[in-house]
């Protein structure tokens, strides 16, 4: 049975620890039922989430080893970044001064290095509802690029959601995403359409 670790934040998170389900009610609980739903209700891979509300960068490097190496994933997936944006606008600490890019780059070494996982960085997003979140958007982008570039270097795979989910909330109405920063059913239902389509090119080593 192959081993897929979820690390991130409160969107990966989704209220695990309180719900009956271990997975949660997000985009990982529907990752978890397409994959193992597909061969007949015969379940084929070991899903773990190990989001934690409000975790910046600092705290997915804190559990890495324990949540994440010991347990000899076959397949790692990241996503990180919101809440050190949100840092920087309510503090003006730069991502710069809170060692983002030095922290995400360790994570994604000793992923590559310790572990023979297939890894999956997925980009922070922001949807401007409320208006707010829209001072947000320069500081996404550049932890986008950030992140892109580490994948880039280290061989892992990509997945930008920041331009995706505001194409599409802009066609559906924000409020359709999300409601002040908490991701909808359709929200997930982005995140996990996008994370299954690439796990389809990835999963047998194409």
């Amino acid at each position: 049975m192959k081993k897929i670790i979820f690390l991130g934040d409160s969107i990966t998170d989704a209220s695990h620890c309180f719900l009956e389900n271990p997975l949660g009610n997000g985009y990982v609980n529907m990752v978890a039922e397409k994959l193992n739903d597909s061969d007949g209700g015969r379940k084929k891979y070991d899903i773990m989430n190990r989001g934690h509300d409000g975790f910046t960068i600092h705290g997915v490097k804190r559990i890495l080893e324990k949540e994440c190496i010991l347990k000899r994933p076959d397949v790692v997936s990241i996503l990180i970044g919101c809440n050190d944006v949100g840092v920087m606008m309510n503090t003006g600490k730069s991502l710069e001064e809170q060692q983002f890019e030095a922290c995400y780059e360790a994570i994604v070494k000793e992923i590559t290095e310790q572990s023979d996982a297939k890894l999956i960085c997925m980009s922070p997003f922001i949807v401007p509802y409320p208006r707010m979140y829209e001072n947000w958007i320069p500081g996404i982008k550049q932890t986008e690029r950030i992140e892109k570039k580490i994948a880039e270097k280290y061989h892992a795979d990509f997945l930008a959601l920041q331009d995706m989910i505001i194409l599409k909330a802009e066609k559906a109405g924000y409020e359709s995403v999300t409601t002040d920063g908490i991701l909808t059913e359709y929200g997930n239902e982005i995140i996990a359409g996008a994370w299954l389509q690439l796990f389809e090119k990835i999963k047998d080593g194409d």
